[in-house]
């Protein structure tokens, strides 16, 4: 559409007057120095907000509209900003990656609402510190476990309530419960297996010829040798932290990526990384009868079996089966019989599944695991302890009992010879008024990680053009 405008023009007859000639506007169409009609801009602009440059560029050409993708951008900086003098009563506070392990933001949610109201440079202490001076009036603030935001908090707003998020603590609280777990993993093995084995009598010598020969080895018998790897890079990351080199520096070093040294780093023992390497889940679990049912019957052909595998919908290689396979056919005899394959020995219940055992309601697991978790606590009386501990603390966190039952809570963890719990009850003591309000008042920071959520999202669809002034613009102005 072409549209032609007869408008008159006037001239200012003050000599000191910088303008001295302009052009009347018509309202609603026009703009001075614009050239584009107001209500083409502001589909631009909702255009630039939605998708931003490159992806809104391609909407504007299908609806007949050409503009460049860094026009696009240009809006969207241009765009006025709501302004703020006074924080909301309930603030909420939380980071996100920029790039990274490179760069972080601070997210900063107004928790009536549930919008973003500004988007800071860094995760440190002072940014978040300063815009709460600016910005008085926050009466709580709703953050995670970082000390950084605890900090900011204090000296920003001394006179606000600090309010932990309940699914942060939820989540520190299942950490150290698998470490539990992990200390005691076997316990885990059920008591059928070991009565078979012990009426089984000892151990072949080596040698002689077995009665009957496994079918595929359990994970941690088919992998001797990554057990073996395991621990000597646990030694080796343990040396060069001693003697005073970085993770950055020892991943150069070893070959391998950052997060593997640091995971190595913080581990206190090589046993607790075995045992959560070699048990944990594999592409194989689910498919283990049907391939000790062939094995039985003497199919060794890994082909076939990977064929017959994928029918089932198993998803992983043929090298794998492979490698799954391999101790076996390099074992010598022949399989099992049918009778030995019919009654074959229960494995135990991976760490990571018996932590979300003791983690969810009794009554939302199935009979079969209610039963195995039963036997489980019957056979340790530690792990019986910690699944009473995880019991009062959810019961605690979801009935808002923080003020009345933390410190019985706290008293009974400490009371008990627990050491991971112990630690966990130390974090919460450094963090205590906190942690009580989490788990006493109705805030938490469901609406900050949403919003981190919303901003990842946002950070991706602009295609490395995200500087924080600009997905701030988006973040503030896209409700």
């Amino acid at each position: 559409m072409v549209i032609h405008l007869v408008v008159r023009r006037f001239v200012c007859g003050s000599t000191g007057c910088e303008t001295e000639t302009f052009t009347e506007q018509v309202p609603g169409l026009t703009l001075p120095y614009r050239r584009r009609s107001v209500s083409l801009l502001g589909m631009l602009e909702d255009i630039a907000l939605a998708l931003a440059g490159r992806a809104g560029a391609r909407l504007a050409a299908l609806l007949g509209i050409a503009v460049h993708p860094t026009t696009l951008i240009r809006l969207i900086r241009a765009l006025p900003e709501p302004e703020l003098t006074r924080a909301p009563a309930v603030v909420g506070v939380d980071d996100f990656a920029l790039r990274r392990s490179r760069s972080y933001g601070t997210v900063i949610v107004d928790m009536a609402t549930g919008k973003v109201i500004d988007v800071l440079d860094g995760r440190e202490a002072e940014p978040f510190t300063r815009w709460l001076q600016a910005h008085p009036g926050a009466r709580v603030v709703c953050r995670d476990r970082a000390g950084a935001y605890a900090l900011a908090a204090r000296t920003g707003a001394p006179d606000a309530v600090q309010c932990a998020d309940r699914w942060h603590l939820w989540r520190n609280l299942a950490e150290h419960v698998e470490r539990v777990i992990v200390r005691h993993r076997g316990c885990l093995r059920p008591a059928t297996a070991d009565s078979d084995s012990a009426a089984s009598g000892p151990k072949a010598a080596p040698g002689s010829t077995p009665t009957a020969e496994p079918g595929p080895a359990p994970r941690a018998a088919r992998e001797p040798e990554l057990a073996v790897r395991i621990r000597e890079r646990h030694a080796v990351v343990h040396f060069l932290r001693a003697e005073g080199h970085g993770l950055r520096e020892i991943a150069r070093q070893l070959g391998l990526d950052r997060k593997t040294i640091r995971r190595f780093a913080q581990a206190s023992s090589a046993d607790d990384l075995v045992a959560k390497t070699l048990t944990r889940d594999t592409l194989l679990d689910a498919h283990m009868p049907y391939l000790t049912q062939r094995w039985t019957e003497g199919c060794r052909d890994i082909a076939v079996l990977h064929s017959e595998l994928q029918a089932r919908g198993y998803r992983g290689s043929i090298r794998t089966l492979y490698r799954h396979l391999l101790p076996l056919r390099s074992g010598g005899p022949a399989g099992p019989t049918p009778a030995a394959a019919a009654a074959p020995n229960t494995p135990p219940p991976k760490i990571r599944h018996v932590t979300t055992w003791l983690l969810r309601r009794p009554d939302d697991l199935e009979p079969d695991v209610q039963a195995t978790l039963t036997d489980i606590r019957a056979g340790c009386p530690q792990l019986d302890r910690v699944a009473d501990h995880v019991t009062t603390f959810a019961k605690m966190m979801t009935q808002l009992r923080g003020i009345q039952d933390l410190d019985g809570w706290l008293a009974a963890v400490e009371a008990d010879d627990i050491p991971e719990l112990h630690t966990f009850a130390r974090g919460i003591r450094q963090d205590y008024d906190a942690v009580r309000n989490g788990l006493s008042l109705p805030h938490n920071s469901g609406a900050c990680e949403g919003n981190v959520n919303r901003l990842k999202f946002l950070k991706r669809q602009m295609f490395g053009r995200a500087n924080t002034d600009l997905l701030r613009k988006r973040a503030v102005l896209l409700a």
